[in-house]
């Protein structure tokens, strides 16, 4: 599972405690302490799901919660609250807020990783099967096949994790230098032209006879999405805008 969490945690034990248990468990991890610096890496890293503790300096858990619901960008990424607040009026607050579920510390990192599972079954539930499938597309991430309308795909390693990352956020437009950071990795420098010569190459490979249509929609200025096209056209080679 190649699925981004955000801790936002001020307490440094507890932010290395969840940090490596969440990357054992496969995911990757991003945090910081600070409630205003939280609000921009949301914007700039898109995560999966925030793991958001209540108390924190600059801004409370509670607005930051809010914050994010407000705006369109980031309102649909699940949101788990963490606090010391045990009360019945606390959890109903900060549900209210917007998050999706609320947890009491102290509390064990196993649970944790249970209730962000729990979270994507309900909300994301292409993150919590080994088969990812969208328009006819189906990936069997343990078998690494990939097959379209049935008949098999062979894509190379690279091609495979950037379907694997689209097939993970359908819909969702990424600009080049996300899907470097997701697919190649923040510390390997590769230009970003390179992306465009891999989403041609996956389009390619999806095209197996010819006929399909194009799942990959280019947003011009902005990057990348997979979607069904609702224009009903197929596949074109075409030199993407640098």
């Amino acid at each position: 599972m190649d699925t981004s969490v955000l801790i936002v945690e001020d307490e440094a034990a507890i932010v290395t405690l969840l940090r490596y248990n969440l990357e054992r468990e496969g995911f990757r991890v991003y945090s910081t302490g600070d409630g205003e610096e939280a609000v921009g890496m949301v914007k700039d890293y898109k995560p999966d799901i925030i793991v958001l503790d209540w108390m924190l300096p600059s801004m409370s858990g509670v607005e930051i919660c809010k914050q994010l619901r407000w705006n369109p960008e980031t309102k649909a990424i699940p949101i788990i609250m963490l606090s010391a607040r045990g009360e019945e009026g606390d959890r109903i607050r900060g549900l209210d807020a917007g998050a999706d579920d609320y947890i009491v510390k102290p509390f064990s990192p196993a649970e944790l990783v249970a209730r962000i599972r729990a979270v994507f079954r309900r909300f994301r539930p292409a993150l919590s099967e080994k088969v990812l499938a969208f328009a006819g597309i189906k990936m069997d991430v343990s078998a690494h096949k990939v097959t379209r309308e049935g008949t098999e795909i062979h894509l190379s390693p690279t091609e495979f994790s950037l379907l694997r990352y689209l097939l993970e956020h359908p819909g969702r437009v990424f600009s080049r230098e996300q899907l470097l950071d997701a697919v190649w990795g923040h510390d390997i420098y590769v230009e970003l032209r390179t992306v465009d010569v891999h989403v041609r190459r996956l389009r390619k490979g999806l095209d197996y006879d010819g006929k399909q249509l194009d799942l990959i929609r280019t947003v011009r200025s902005a990057g990348y999405a997979l979607e069904e096209n609702t224009a009903g056209e197929a596949f074109v080679e075409e030199t993407e805008a640098k």
